[in-house]
């Protein structure tokens, strides 16, 4: 386990967000992401008897 460091804890709550961090945060607020997995998981090969045939 990483021990978190005064500088570290200091510098996160210092450190501005990113472009991407801040599309990915409205992307994850707008979608979904269940539902989404749920309507796409039964088109996705389940991988726990090898290859399929």
């Amino acid at each position: 386990m990483h021990q978190v460091t005064f500088a570290e804890a200091e510098y996160r709550s210092k450190r501005r967000q990113t472009r991407r961090e801040k599309f990915l945060a409205k992307m994850d607020a707008l979608i979904p992401w269940q539902r989404l997995l749920d309507r796409s998981e039964p088109f996705y090969h389940n991988n726990d008897r090898g290859p399929r045939a």
